[in-house]
């Protein structure tokens, strides 16, 4: 099965949504030199800031790639650092870089990604503990830029992408946002291991991701359809990021909602 490392994770995903904020708390602590996290970095040069638009799809479309990538399959030389990484939280970091900084990170393990200016590099999970100092001189802060204007879709017959939600009442910066992105990422890729079809085809077309920052009353809509976590991916292919509340938001937080490209779409 593509994406096998992710079983753990999908065995987690309904489990974790049904928490209560007390739960969530509890669940939530690991040891120091346990805890295991993406790294995600954003380019950010002091005269080119990136687009808010296309960090977070590239961000749910690279964390997904990192996890279905061949390297990440059984006997892959990838494998044994993503199938830990998902047997615990999957926590991300996003990161900001330029110049010199950004560019020595180029050649960690991992994927890079650019679109129209913007670049976001997902590297390969590991214990924080033993982070390499490259990317550890990198700022977590300062992770923020304006919500710009949505880029027009692609001119063309529709191709699977998943579409990913952003909470309205609980505004993020943009390296937060990220993180949430990419965790659907995963979670759609771990959720679509079980209808191959569906995963190839959206394998097929790049894995491509759509960000959306909704309007409230169009958020409470969404976030009910998700009251049970199994109907709702079943009937919908809908899934949600509950966010464990080190950062920004309360713990337990819906922070994204996502459609994952159904089979044929």
């Amino acid at each position: 099965m593509t994406g096998e490392a992710l079983a753990p994770l999908r065995a987690r995903y309904a489990h974790w949504l049904g928490l209560d904020s007390e739960q969530v708390l509890a669940d939530r602590d690991e040891a120091a030199e346990d805890i295991r996290a993406m790294q995600l970095l954003l380019r950010m040069e002091r005269d080119a800031p990136p687009s808010w638009h296309r960090a977070l799809a590239m961000a749910a479309s690279g964390a997904a790639a990192l996890c279905l990538d061949p390297r990440a399959e059984p006997g892959g030389e990838w494998h044994e650092a993503i199938a830990d990484y998902c047997g615990g939280h999957i926590r991300k970091v996003t990161r900001r870089g330029r110049g010199a900084q950004w560019e020595a990170t180029a050649d960690l393990p991992g994927l890079s990604f650019a679109d129209a200016g913007t670049e976001v590099r997902a590297l390969l999970p590991g214990r924080v503990a033993e982070l390499d100092k490259r990317v550890s001189k990198l700022q977590v802060g300062g992770t923020d830029a304006p919500v710009d204007v949505d880029p027009a879709p692609e001119v063309g017959p529709p191709t699977p992408e998943l579409r990913v939600w952003i909470n309205p009442h609980h505004p993020m910066t943009l390296g937060k946002t990220m993180a949430q992105a990419g965790h659907a990422g995963m979670i759609a890729a771990a959720l679509l291991a079980t209808d191959p079809p569906a995963l190839q085809a959206w394998i097929d077309a790049g894995l491509p991701a759509r960000a959306r920052l909704l309007h409230p009353d169009a958020w409470d809509t969404l976030v009910a359809r998700l009251a049970d976590p199994g109907e709702a991916w079943r009937s919908e292919k809908l899934l949600a990021v509950r966010d464990a509340g080190f950062t920004e938001v309360p713990p337990g937080t819906v922070t994204v909602a996502a459609h994952a490209p159904a089979r044929g779409a």
